[in-house]
C-alpha cells in the first residue's frame, strides 16, 4: 500500500516566504503607485496647458525663486541620503547612529518645508496666487499637492524616530515609511525641472 509523502515545507518555511517583502512595505508600494498616477496626471495637465501658451510663463507673471529652490532641492536630496544612511546603519546594528541620522534627515526636510512656505509668501506678495492665472493655479497645485506629501511623510518619519527607544521597535516598520520618502524626495527634481526650469 502507497503511503501519501507529506512535503517538507513546513509552517517555518511558509512564514519566511510570506515575509519575504513586509506588509508595510508592500502597502506602501500599492500607495505609491497610486501617487505617481496622479502626480502624472497633473504634470500632463500642465504639459498640455503650457504648450497651448506662445510664452511660458507668461510675461506678466512673477518669476519663481530657481536659485534659491536649488539650494532647497540639496536640503531634500541629503534629507534622503540621510534616511538610506539610517537604515544602513540600524542594520549593521548601530541603533544610536542610525537614530542620529534620522534625526538630522528629520531637520533637513523642515528646512525643505520652511524655505518653501517662504518662496511661498514672496509669490503671494508679488500677486501670484491660486486665482491670479493659469501659471498661478499650476504652481500652486503640483507644488502644494508635493508639500503636502512631504508634510506627510516627516510626520512619519518623526513617528519612526520616536518608536526608535522602544524595545519591541521594529526594522520593517522604518521600511516602509521609506519608501514614501523616497518616493518623494524622487519626484521633487522632476517637479522642479518641469515647473521651474522649462
Amino acid at each position: 500500500m502507497e503511503t501519501a509523502t507529506v512535503s517538507p515545507t513546513g509552517p517555518t518555511d511558509l512564514k519566511k516566504r510570506r515575509n519575504l517583502v513586509p506588509s508595510s512595505v508592500l502597502g506602501m508600494i500599492m500607495f505609491v503607485m497610486s501617487e505617481i498616477m496622479f502626480f502624472g496626471g497633473l504634470i500632463s495637465a500642465f504639459m498640455i496647458v503650457k504648450a497651448g501658451h506662445i510664452m511660458w510663463p507668461p510675461p506678466d507673471q512673477p518669476r519663481l525663486p530657481v536659485t534659491l529652490t536649488a539650494f532647497n532641492t540639496l536640503f531634500l536630496i541629503a534629507s534622503g541620503v540621510l534616511v538610506y544612511l539610517s537604515n544602513k546603519s540600524l542594520a549593521s546594528g548601530d541603533k544610536e547612529g542610525a537614530k542620529k541620522q534620522l534625526g538630522i534627515a528629520i531637520l533637513l526636510a523642515f528646512v525643505f518645508v520652511g524655505v518653501q512656505g517662504y518662496e511661498w509668501v514672496r509669490m503671494l506678495g508679488h500677486g501670484l496666487t491660486m486665482t491670479s492665472s493659469t501659471y498661478g493655479s499650476f504652481f500652486f497645485m503640483i507644488i502644494g499637492c508635493h508639500a503636502l506629501h512631504v508634510c506627510g511623510a516627516v510626520a512619519a518619519l518623526i513617528i519612526i524616530f520616536l518608536k526608535f527607544s522602544k524595545p519591541d521597535f521594529k526594522a520593517s516598520s522604518f521600511w516602509g515609511v521609506q519608501v514614501f520618502w523616497y518616493f518623494v524626495v524622487g519626484v521633487w527634481p522632476i517637479l522642479y525641472y518641469l515647473v521651474y526650469l522649462s
